[in-house]
């Protein structure tokens, strides 16, 4: 039976905003102290640094890289350093961003850049693509990023559930991301992750693909998504949350619910997204039993888990 979808809804107020997430999947209630209190100030910390850039009027797509930056470099989640690691002991990172304008970008199975989405970023900034397979350190290097060793990535916790699990059925939820909206009214959304435990070597799944794990359009709404990745890149779940808002007229809440019950839930998987609007209008969606997540509408940073 699908879990119902939990819906955090936060209206429209023409200002800047700002929500972020650590990946859905995690069970609040087996964290230890421990764990939650660095979860939750890594969440904190990545509130703040996309909400300094949003208040010193800065773009929403500086607001997301730096807080993905923060959760790209924390241990509590699956992306960057603590990232997942593949059924051969390998850190295989994929990261995306895109603009309000339609511009994007997105790295896949990326091994050396210390912040993947900035190598998502350069990738739409430096070249004519969207999207790059395993980027060479030569090529990072020369876009001035900075470039970390393979074991930099690895973590004993992530070693630890690699050895315990034959495949990729337990510890497969992860992936961190952002949305925001600024003060001229432009969305932009980041999404990072290192896949899920003890997948095959090459593949893909929907942090990098625009449309299914990433969206943005200025007209619409701003997504970032995790979960069971073949389930939102079979659904498209990203642009299905947009589309059901500009052609069926759902609300953004409606749109977001919608789209994770009938093309997750329904579908035997879980999972969840923060999405704003151009208007400031923000929702964090999950049906999983926690999703590390935060928020700055102009009221203070929000984080729960």
């Amino acid at each position: 039976m699908p879990r119902p979808t939990q819906l955090t809804v936060l209206p429209a107020s023409n200002a800047p905003a700002i929500a972020i997430h650590g990946g859905a999947g995690v069970v609040p209630q087996a964290l230890d102290d421990e764990r939650r209190e660095a979860a939750l100030t890594a969440l904190t910390d990545a509130v703040r640094a996309g909400s300094a850039v949003l208040d010193a009027g800065g773009p929403a797509l500086d607001a997301v890289c730096a807080a993905v930056g923060v959760m790209e470099d924390s241990e509590s989640f699956n992306a960057g350093r603590g990232a997942a690691l593949t059924a051969a002991g390998t850190a295989e990172l994929d990261a995306a961003v895109m603009c309000g304008d339609s511009r994007g970008g997105a790295v896949t199975c990326a091994n050396g850049p210390r912040h993947p989405v900035l190598a998502a970023r350069a990738v739409m900034e430096r070249t004519g693509h969207v999207l790059l397979a395993v980027p060479s350190v030569e090529l990072l290097r020369g876009w001035g990023l900075e470039v970390v060793e393979p074991d930099w990535y690895l973590t004993p916790l992530r070693l630890e559930q690699l050895r315990a699990t034959g495949s990729f059925a337990e510890h497969r939820h992860g992936t961190v991301g952002a949305v925001a909206r600024d003060a001229s009214g432009h969305v932009a959304a980041a999404t990072s992750t290192g896949g899920i435990t003890a997948q095959l070597p090459g593949r893909v799944g929907d942090t990098p693909l625009l449309g299914c794990g990433t969206w943005a359009d200025d007209a619409v709404v701003a997504v970032s998504c995790t979960g069971v990745g073949e389930l939102f890149v079979r659904g498209a779940v990203a642009h299905e949350v947009a589309s059901r808002m500009r052609w069926a007229g759902h609300d953004l809440g409606r749109a977001a619910a919608g789209a994770l019950d009938e093309l997750v839930g329904a579908r035997g998987g879980d999972g969840g997204l923060v999405a704003v609007t151009p208007a400031g209008e923000v929702v964090l969606a999950f049906d999983a039993p926690g999703m590390y997540r935060g928020w700055d509408v102009g009221q203070g940073v929000r984080v729960d888990i």
